[in-house]
């Protein structure tokens, strides 16, 4: 039990990241548009927030928080991408979504090759230190994009027009709501939010940013917002189980008993469990009805 207590700090740094980028990916969703690049876009907010305060950690002590704005800001412009594709042209969301992961694997590593003549960001000194209890910042970032995303999805007339394009778009408009505007802002939002999930993973768990660095973590945040029945808190819940596997992959690797198994075993067992419990538990049934299907107009 003691040995467990000790994790959750690290548990927490684990988990914020992915939760706060599969919140990104609900409101997406909910508006009808998946958001397929979550993973890109937490690549292009680990580098921008890993390059930003490489350069700025020397001069002012605000320098991870200016890396995690500027990653925000970052993921939010490459998202217009997606959203550009998806909402005004009706391209494929899950083409266009790809083609984001794909350009920002091959983006950051030229990036980092013209900026530190190598494909992967200068280390810098110091990351986001614990705070309360040991716990980092990241985790009470988490928390409160959780609490403002439910709040405003389930208690603001605009979570309720915007949860409404992803239900009944048609029936959305004849009520005099704009469709493609709410997709926009839902499609900017979820790549603020990955933008921020990425800046927030560089910043605790590594020292610069590599091609590697997010390592599946938009998938499995992805992952969770399904097997959270695009509602928050069964994201939060399926987020925390995703988190506590990776945390366990890593920690399970020192555990005495567990040394006869091979180090692959416990680097693949996350996204095993990820499969498995989107096999066992997820359910297309409560998934937004317009999820992925493009919105056109009609009497125009």
């Amino acid at each position: 039990m003691s040995v467990f207590l000790a994790m959750i700090p690290s548990i927490l740094m684990i988990v914020a990241p992915i939760l706060i980028s599969a919140m990104g990916g609900l409101i997406s969703e909910r508006s009808g548009i998946v958001n397929i690049a979550l993973e890109g876009l937490m690549g292009i907010g680990a580098f921008t927030a890993a390059t930003v305060h490489y350069f700025l950690e020397q001069s002012t002590p605000l320098s991870i928080w200016i890396a995690i704005l500027a990653a925000s800001v970052a993921g939010l412009a490459v998202s217009l991408i997606h959203a550009y594709a998806s909402i005004s042209l009706n391209a494929d969301q899950v083409i266009s979504g790809t083609g984001i992961n794909l350009l920002s694997t091959g983006g950051t590593a030229f990036l980092a090759q013209v900026i530190f003549r190598m494909e992967r960001t200068a280390p810098f000194r110091l990351g986001m230190m614990p705070g309360f209890w040991g716990i980092y910042p990241t985790a009470w970032i988490a928390l409160a994009v959780v609490l403002v995303t439910w709040y405003v999805l389930y208690r603001r007339p605009f979570g309720l027009h915007l949860r409404a394009c992803g239900e009944h778009p048609h029936a959305a408009a004849s009520c005099g709501i704009k469709v493609r505007k709410m997709r926009y802002i839902a499609v900017m939002a979820s790549g603020f939010l990955a933008g921020m999930a990425g800046a927030c993973l560089v910043l605790t768990q590594t020292i610069q940013y590599t091609i590697y660095t997010i390592n599946g973590a938009g998938f499995i945040a992805l992952a969770a917002v399904s097997f959270g029945r695009w509602l928050p808190k069964g994201v939060t819940a399926a987020s925390m189980l995703f988190g506590l596997a990776v945390a366990l992959a890593i920690y399970m690797v020192n555990i005495e008993a567990m040394r006869f198994l091979p180090s692959e075993f416990f680097s693949v067992m996350p996204y095993f469990i990820t499969l498995l419990t989107l096999v066992l538990f997820s359910g297309k049934e409560y998934a937004p009805r317009a999820a992925g299907q493009p919105y056109e107009r009609t009497g125009s």
